[in-house]
């Protein structure tokens, strides 16, 4: 059921059920995040691997005293630059945070959503929300109440519809080594715009046998339509001409190509925008009946390399 009434959603919290909820990234799959019975349902009901952790989602800096042991100094730097927001930071975990939420690692992924029903939500609760996207593991992320229903259905007795989500893609994902800052997923916020307030960081690539960061398996964001990201879209056109295609495109449309089948996500070159629009029009063309997707590749820098990164991982095979 798709609603805005908050006290349906604490009502089924509390009751060690899971809700669909926005945030400015993506809407996810929320449950109390220190109850491992409710934890282990976000599971369950995505089909996601017991090995690929959760973030768990606080109302503010001072909570994080409730799940982590020790906060590093670029962290608190971090946090009081881009929290709320869409930046997710791996720290040592408390024991009370259960085991399958860090699927086993002694680290657990933490942020605050920068989200005004959320943050609302989370401050009516005792306790942080575990919150992955709300799809099926693998699957392109939802970016709207109607998505998350689409997904789920009637497996999800409580939706709460928040609007479209203002960033579009996953938080970006940092981890602390010593004095190093390291990323472990590409996200909502830039590594140029990290590495403004830390110095130089390092960025990790593919972990699929023990990630300890949500977002760091080869396959992930993917629609069932056969996905190809490319520099060059004609040369790949070319290459399957007896495929009916669909066309994910920055900013030029293709003359001589079917217009209903291809789509721009920033005739403005907007980065923002592209990021914004990226998830929901994946799901579009998914659903066009169509036997390829191909996608251009966007500038590498910026959000850029956070939209490639997403591509290339929706392309996996």
């Amino acid at each position: 059921m798709i609603t805005r009434d908050l006290n349906k959603a604490i009502e089924c919290l509390n009751s060690e059920g899971i809700i669909g909820l926005p945030t400015e990234t993506v809407y996810g799959i929320a449950a109390n995040g220190l109850n491992e019975i409710a934890v282990k349902k976000i599971f369950e009901i995505k089909k996601r691997p017991l090995t690929n952790p959760l973030i768990l989602h606080v109302s503010s800096i001072e909570r994080l005293e409730e799940i982590a042991d020790e906060v590093p100094p670029k962290a608190k730097t971090l946090a009081e630059r881009f929290w709320p927001g869409s930046l997710t930071m791996l720290l040592k975990k408390k024991a009370s945070v259960p085991d399958c939420v860090t699927a086993g690692h002694p680290t657990v992924a933490v942020r605050i959503p920068n989200h005004t029903m959320t943050l609302e939500l989370l401050t009516k609760l005792s306790f942080p929300l575990a919150a992955p996207s709300a799809n099926p593991f693998s699957r392109v992320s939802s970016t709207t109440a109607n998505m998350v229903e689409k997904y789920f259905g009637e497996n999800l007795p409580v939706i709460l519809d928040g609007g479209s989500c203002t960033v579009g893609i996953e938080s970006t994902i940092v981890g602390f080594y010593g004095d190093e800052v390291m990323i472990h997923r590409l996200g909502g916020i830039s590594v140029e715009q990290i590495e403004e307030v830390v110095g130089k960081v390092k960025i990790f690539d593919i972990n699929d046998s023990a990630p300890i960061a949500p977002g760091m398996l080869k396959k992930h964001y993917s629609p069932i339509t056969n996905f190809i990201c490319t520099e060059d879209v004609i040369s790949e056109i070319h290459r399957h001409p007896n495929n009916k295609i669909g066309l994910l495109l920055f900013k030029n449309a293709l003359q001589d190509f079917p217009e209903h089948v291809q789509v721009i996500l920033s005739e403005k070159a907007d980065l923002s925008e592209a990021t914004r629009k990226l998830y929901q029009v994946m799901s579009s063309l998914d659903e066009m009946n169509l036997d390829l997707i191909i996608a251009e590749k966007f500038p590498n820098y910026g959000l850029g390399k956070s939209l490639n990164d997403k591509l290339k991982r929706a392309a996996s095979k």
